[in-house]
């Protein structure tokens, strides 16, 4: 019923949006900031994907309009606005040192990974997005709160992205497998799901139920789980209400992963895999889970929604029908969670404040939904053509939004794999959480220092 009103309602949207533009599609443009010309100067929205930034030689009626509104930002300000690549996804950030090193004149952003934005932040290659006379109000909806939670240090905003995160970490299940180990998928998990029972105890039960050796000659047959068992280590720390880093009172960056809420859920996380989950044969590849999951031998899969939710995805050969519900509670959680990880537009810190705060809002108009295509629902996509309704509308839908998605600040030090992969969570069976994160406190403490003391 859900789908069909999404549908509907998607139908009386568009025809909203036609109705509204026929009138006139400059009604439902903002007003113009006096003040505010660039002197017809281009400013480059530097990503690390779009080739070419030609427009398309026959655009559908949403193109041209977006078309249409991106024209009149230019001629209303006086500038000429080009999104194109810079560099790729591990090189656009030195594109921007490189340019803070030796600047231009050139107005322009840059698009980063998540994961290189700590050293430009810590070393002042970025500008503040809200200082003095600022423009824009950031507690709107248009800016991604989790990012600007992410990118706040002292009061300074340093970089934003727009609308809500795509979701990350995720439980897929196996429909077939938990029907013949008994388990009601629909009241078990997506009510318990719904009606927030859905807890790491409860999980593990069904894990129990799950595991079964089928031929009785002591080797497991079918699997409670596998999957990324690192991905599993991370949510499991954010769902019961912990985290490896955050700020303290005074604003500087400090290790919080020696907490108890941390520590406890890394361990419940390293016994349970290591009891229920299949894991990497001899042999086998680092990824073997992703072949694994297919051949339909374990209940529940741990990875990110890109696995199963977007075209063309890994799972999309498999035989078995799944559905998808989010890591469950910790005992001392309070909410579903997801680790976002969502592209972070930073300015140079080479502008005049005046320059800064033109290009701030100049971005919020370019970057913002085209006027009369204001669809919410237009994240669902053809997602219900890889699973069921709940997982779309109840789990997809809810892991979008600000409240569920956490920020690791792991990514002002590096890379997830650099900081918290290696030597520690890809080490997790090789002792327990509390002596791996005494061995590499002194890595992490220097690392930290750095970034405070900068």
């Amino acid at each position: 019923m859900k789908k069909l009103l999404a549908l509907v309602l998607a139908a009386m949207m568009l025809l909203v949006s036609v109705a509204a533009l026929a009138e006139g599609e400059e009604s439902l443009y903002p007003e113009k900031v006096e003040g505010i010309d660039f002197g017809g100067k281009t400013i480059y929205v530097y990503d690390y994907w779009t080739a070419s930034a030609d427009r398309v030689a026959e655009p559908t009626e949403e193109q041209q309009a977006q078309y249409d509104y991106r024209d009149w930002i230019n001629e209303t300000y006086n500038c000429n606005i080009i999104q194109i690549a810079k560099g790729d996804w591990g090189s656009n950030v030195t594109e921007l040192i490189n340019f803070t090193t030796a600047p231009d004149g050139t107005l322009c952003l840059y698009i980063l990974p998540p994961d290189f934005v700590g050293t430009p932040m810590a070393n002042g290659v970025l500008a503040a997005w809200n200082g003095e006379g600022s423009l824009v109000d950031f507690a709107d909806k248009q800016w991604n709160s989790a990012t600007v939670d992410f990118m706040t240090v002292n009061g300074s905003i340093y970089g934003v992205s727009t609308g809500n995160s795509e979701p990350r970490q995720c439980l897929y299940f196996n429909k077939r497998v938990l029907e013949e180990a008994g388990i009601d998928w629909n009241t078990e998990v997506y009510d318990a799901q719904a009606n927030g029972t859905w807890t790491f105890e409860v999980f593990e039960n069904l894990l129990k139920r799950i595991n079964k050796d089928t031929d009785n000659d002591g080797v497991l047959d079918i699997y409670g789980m596998t999957g990324s068992n690192v991905d599993m280590y991370r949510v499991a720390v954010f769902a019961n209400g912990g985290s490896f880093f955050d700020f303290d009172e005074n604003g500087k960056l400090v290790i919080t992963a020696g907490s108890d809420n941390t520590l406890e859920a890394l361990a419940w996380a390293k016994d349970t895999w290591n009891t229920y989950g299949y894991q990497q044969p001899a042999d086998g590849s680092w990824d073997y889970y992703k072949d694994a999951w297919k051949q339909g031998f374990c209940g529940f899969y741990m990875y990110q929604t890109y696995g199963g939710f977007n075209d063309n995805s890994e799972m999309a050969d498999m035989a078995d029908e799944w559905g998808c519900v989010a890591f469950p509670i910790g005992p001392k959680g309070d909410k579903y969670v997801n680790i976002v990880s969502d592209n972070v537009t930073v300015i140079p810190n080479v502008y005049d404040a005046k320059t800064v705060n033109d290009l701030v809002y100049i971005y919020k108009l370019f970057s913002a939904t085209t006027p009369g295509y204001d669809d919410e629902d237009a994240w669902i996509g053809n997602k219900y053509n890889f699973t069921d309704e709940r997982a779309v509308d109840e789990t997809y839908a809810m892991l979008r939004q600000p409240e569920h998605c956490a920020s690791d600040k792991v990514l002002y030090l590096g890379s997830v794999n650099d900081i918290e992969g290696a030597d520690y969570l890809w080490n997790l069976g090789g002792g327990t959480p509390a002596e791996l994160l005494e061995a590499k406190t002194p890595v992490w403490q220097a690392l930290i220092d750095t970034f405070n003391a900068k």
